[in-house]
């Protein structure tokens, strides 16, 4: 997975962030995802466990962005919604391995809230993304 072609931006005196970035500056072509949610492209959700729907949703993420010509290392946010802030943390060292073997090891800016409720019932999670393809990289 390439380095990031955007800038982190991380005031010095903080404590370093872990898993996310607390913000990012961007410049290109910008791709916007809807609120994804864990099912497959037929829309069959492939689990009730909350860490394998978050896995399909990032899988998701990445299909959209490729219809775009983008790719993990281009997203600049994620915005997580969660029906159960218990599940995430809970999920925590699984939700872990399952972004990086799909993300890989770029953390974008990212909240996380909770809701509550998602539009389909059985979702856990729904995840927006926002990537910023660089110039050079189209």
């Amino acid at each position: 997975m390439a380095e990031t072609p955007h800038e982190i931006l991380h005031p010095r005196h903080w404590k370093p962030a872990k898993g996310y970035a607390n913000g990012i500056a961007a410049r290109g072509r910008m791709v916007f995802t809807g609120g994804l949610v864990g099912w497959d492209g037929d829309e069959r959700f492939v689990s009730d466990d909350f860490a394998a729907q978050a896995e399909q949703v990032l899988k998701n993420i990445v299909a959209v962005l490729a219809e775009a010509g983008a790719r993990p290392e281009h997203l600049v946010r994620l915005t997580w919604y969660v029906t159960d802030k218990r599940d995430y943390l809970a999920a925590l060292p699984a939700l872990g391995r399952a972004y990086r073997a799909v993300i890989g090891r770029h953390y974008p800016a990212m909240a996380l809230v909770q809701v509550a409720a998602l539009v389909e019932d059985r979702a856990k999670v729904e995840i927006e993304a926002t990537a910023v393809i660089p110039e050079e990289d189209r």
